[in-house]
Parts: C-alpha cells; structure tokens; sequence
C-alpha cells in the first residue's frame, strides 16, 4: 500500500509520531511504500527519517522525492507562509500503482491502513472523512457566490485523503486542479484544502469517520472510535513550545516519540521560536481562555 507525506522542515517535528504510529499499528509494515515529497528538506533530515524507519524496523519501501513549492505554486496564496502543502496535487506524478494514502504530518495514526487496501472508490477520483458542508466552510463565500456550489454540498479536511490515481492520470485531474488554482489564486484560503474541494465537494467517496477525528488543543480526545487517526488541528501542537502544558493530547502523542527526534526537532531552536511568534495570538486565545 502507498502512503505519502508533503514535508517541510517545519513539519519534521510531528512527522516522526506520524509514522512510528503508522508503522507499530499496522498488521504487515513490510506491505507500505512510504513516499516523502520533500520541499527544502535538507540531505541530514532525510538521514534522520531513514534512522528513525530503522529503529522501528521498518521492512518496508520508501522513496524520497524534493519539489519546489515557489517555483511551482509561488503565484498562489500560502498558508501561513508555506506552499509546500499544494505538494498533494502531484502525487499523480510521483507515486506509483493506482491508489495512495495521504497523511498530513500532524497525526497520531491508531488504525491499522491496510484495513483500507483495495478501497471501493466507486468511480470517485478520491475518498476522504465529511467534515461539514460548503456553507459551513471559512472560504463559504467562495465557493458559493464564485463557483456556484450548492451550499449543502459535503466537503472534507485535507489531512487524510485517498487517491484514486488511476482516475486522476485518466482524467487529467492535477491540470484541472492547477487551472482552478491559477484563475482563483487569492482566493485559496486553506490552499491544497481549498482547491480540492473547489473541484471535489460533494463528489468523493467516504472515508469510516474514525479516519480523520480532529483532536483541538483544550479539548478531551475523540470519542468516535476505540482507534482512530487523530488530527491534531489548530495551534499550538503537542509538540509546540509550551504544548506539553498547553494541549491536551500531549500524552497520547509523547507515547510515540523518540527522546533523540525531540533532540534534534524540538526545544528552543530558531525555526520553532519563529513559530512559536508565528502562533503567539493563538497562545494568547489560550491564555485568555485560562483566565
């Protein structure tokens, strides 16, 4: 089974629970090809991910590829600061075989994946957890009033997707997707997120719920399922400075550290002191919160 990751630097920090969760719960590991498309992950990073496959033991495939987010996606809006996830609309190009599983690289994955191996797409080009509708969604005003969608369409969160990359080559979908986005560029508030369901609400096929439950920093865990991916959405993460105060999902994603990942991805470093500047009115909301 194909699994992809679209990784920055940024996001090394919670990748490294992404898969040890991914690999200890799956019944047969050696079945997964991890693909990690790369956008100015350095040469050391990459050895630090292969490490890390091995302390798990890791039997498995994987590659690595490097894009550049700027020179593909630079004419389109960023989330906050980054393009790298608008990476997602290439896995056509750089996977193999028919179907993929995406995973952000904020998750804790308790499920087993390959219980979804050999997915019924029923003809969808992808599969995804609803999450809400067209009318409830932050960019509301346009996909309504710009693309004409129907307020009730079903749309879905990004951070777990599965690909029928088989209708996507044959349909030409990742054109489609660019066209959208280059017409619409201001307009793509939640980027990858955005032009997805621009193309796609309302036309996916469904996820079980227990794939993407959304796990917000003061809220208790997601009672959905005994096992689930949980999405550490918002901010700060579990792993942001100050979360293992902050976020109550702090122990359920330390179980799946390691002590030398946090070392080297962690702590008071100058990347994670600009986040965490980055974050500070979310910090506040937190603190206000508080008291």
């Amino acid at each position: 089974m194909n699994v992809a990751f679209c990784i920055n630097r940024l996001g090394l920090t919670g990748l490294e629970v992404t898969i040890t969760s991914l690999i200890r719960n799956c019944s047969a590991p050696e079945n997964l090809h991890l693909y990690f498309l790369c956008a100015g992950v350095l040469k050391t990073d990459k050895v630090e991910i292969e490490n890390l496959l091995k302390l798990e033991g890791f039997s498995g495939k994987y590659t690595f590829f490097d894009f550049d987010p700027v020179a593909i996606f630079g004419s389109l809006r960023s989330l906050h600061g980054e393009r790298t996830p608008y990476g997602i609309l290439l896995l056509s190009d750089f996977v193999a075989g028919n179907e993929v599983l995406y995973l952000d690289s904020d998750l804790l994955v308790e499920i087993d994946v390959l219980e979804i191996e050999n997915f019924d797409f029923q003809a969808k080009a992808i599969a995804a957890v609803p999450a809400g509708m067209v009318k409830t969604q932050y960019e509301n005003d346009f996909f309504i009033k710009k693309l004409g969608l129907s307020p009730t369409l079903a749309c879905f969160n990004s951070g777990v997707l599965l690909f029928n990359l088989k209708e996507w080559r044959l349909k030409d979908l990742k054109k489609r997707c660019l066209e959208l986005a280059t017409r619409f560029p201001n307009d793509l508030l939640s980027a990858d997120q955005s032009v997805l369901n621009a193309i796609f609400a309302g036309n996916f096929s469904k996820l079980p719920i227990a794939y993407n439950c959304e796990w917000l920093i003061r809220d208790n865990r997601p009672t959905v399922a005994d096992k689930m991916i949980i999405h550490f959405v918002g901010s700060p993460k579990p792993w942001d400075i100050f979360g293992s105060f902050l976020h109550r999902g702090y122990k359920a994603w330390y179980q799946y550290s390691h002590p030398h990942w946090e070392r080297t991805y962690s702590g008071l470093s100058l990347r994670n002191l600009k986040r965490t500047w980055n974050l500070r009115r979310s910090y506040l909301r937190i603190l206000k919160r508080w008291f």
